[in-house]
């Protein structure tokens, strides 16, 4: 038996199937957000492609 975290989480989503729809968009944004306002700017100075030089002529 194959058990997928999708899965589990559309099992979990309560309502019918429009609600699931609108619960698992809310939660994918907010995820999307979390991301992009904690997650990505507190790893972003550890980013190698960040120590960019350019020399002068």
């Amino acid at each position: 038996m194959r058990l997928s975290f999708y899965g589990a989480l559309w099992r979990l989503l309560p309502g019918p199937v429009a609600v699931k729809v609108l619960l698992a968009v809310i939660l994918f944004l907010g995820v999307v957000w979390a991301l992009l306002t904690w997650v990505f700017p507190a790893i972003a100075p550890l980013m190698p492609f960040n120590d960019v030089t350019v020399e002068g002529p």
